[in-house]
């Protein structure tokens, strides 16, 4: 799949503009703090409903204004698909071929994006909740069930928790409903996410020991704060168990502390944990699992996601750049943000160049 068209309305620094790519590698170069993450955003937003830089949507909108629209032309092997989002104080409306959708799981998994940013470098050594919404990000595009499972379970934990923050005496009944709602859901939270860190793995495995040549085994661990069971009844049954193990610290504490909320993934390198690996290390394992990415949505939805890079190749040394670049060279469609073309020089394919200052678009 590939992005033809992109429309924005004030998003960001910019007003109205419209721009139409190609199927290759498009560039936004220019100097700092002008407007080009701005525009990986857009895309991002576009295809997630979310911003990767901010929780709050009302921080989007440009100055002075309370609302932004994102429209979108996508080419897919089925034909081509208009995309639009609008979002004002009330909300966000979202729209797949001109049709509004109820949900937003009906919308995301249309159009793919894989997000390679400066950020995703503290991923290894990063709090978990960075490793939760890494995984809750990608598995949401390529199985919307998961995210209306994911869903469903945060609004019941939602309730769970004002009800433990309300001060009232707690109803032992009430709470042992919501604990069965809660385990039911979060089981099968855990169980995509098991399944889908399996299945990266033994991607992400590959790409590591091409990096490392053939030096680091990468191996992926998902931390419960249950015992992880194959069979869903027996995680069901471990997470309520656990719920009711916490109860009264819950109530303590007015918060819930057990389920996939509170979870965490580890990666191993030769069986050492990579928190202690060297930077090196640590940087070939997130472009491993970058690649890892765009391969698995490959495979799943038979179409290449489109990959969105920003300022991440003056992070990497020489062996780095080769290996992303030979991604780049692909059949990938790819927006990259750059403040020099120094790296890019060696690349053997055409380039689309926009030049980026203070919010100002113009083609090279």
């Amino acid at each position: 799949m590939w992005l033809k068209e992109l429309e924005i309305h004030q998003f960001r620094n910019y007003t109205d503009v419209k721009l139409q790519f190609t199927p290759g590698l498009t560039v936004f170069l220019g100097q700092n703090a002008q407007g080009k993450t701005n525009l990986l955003e857009a895309i991002y937003f576009l295809a997630l409903t979310r911003s990767h830089r901010t929780r709050l949507d009302k921080e989007l909108t440009q100055f002075d204004t309370d609302n932004f629209r994102l429209q979108g032309l996508l080419s897919k092997l089925t034909g081509t698909l208009p995309l639009e989002i609008t979002w004002t104080s009330k909300g966000r409306m979202t729209k797949v071929n001109h049709l509004k959708q109820a949900k937003l799981s009906n919308y995301i998994g249309h159009m793919n994006v894989v997000l390679f940013a400066p950020e995703d470098l503290q991923l290894v050594k990063g709090s978990p909740s960075l490793r939760r919404k890494f995984i809750d990000m990608d598995l949401g595009q390529i199985k919307p069930t998961y995210l209306a499972e994911l869903s469903q379970y945060q609004h019941i934990l939602k309730q769970r928790n004002t009800y433990l923050k309300s001060g009232q005496s707690m109803d032992s009944n009430y709470l042992d409903v919501l604990d069965e709602q809660l385990a039911q859901y979060g089981a099968r939270v855990i169980q995509h996410r098991l399944q889908f860190l399996s299945n990266l793995e033994a991607v992400a495995r590959t790409q590591q020991e091409h990096l490392s040549h053939d030096r680091e085994f990468l191996t992926i661990q998902y931390e419960s704060s249950v015992d992880l069971q194959s069979d869903l009844q027996y995680l069901v049954k471990n997470l309520i168990d656990a719920l009711q193990e916490k109860r009264q610290k819950d109530i303590k504490k007015r918060t819930t502390s057990v389920g996939p909320h509170r979870d965490d993934v580890r990666f191993f390198l030769n069986e050492m944990d990579a928190k202690f690996g060297s930077q090196g290390q640590q940087r070939s394992l997130i472009l491993s699992l970058k690649l890892a990415e765009i391969q698995l949505i490959k495979d799943v939805t038979r179409e290449s996601p489109i990959l969105l890079l920003d300022d991440v190749m003056s992070e990497l040394d020489n062996q780095r750049q080769t290996r992303l670049l030979e991604a780049i060279s692909g059949d990938i469609q790819t927006f990259l943000t750059t403040t020099s073309l120094d790296h890019l020089q060696d690349l053997q394919i055409d380039l689309q160049i926009y030049n980026i200052h203070n919010g100002t678009i113009k083609p090279e």
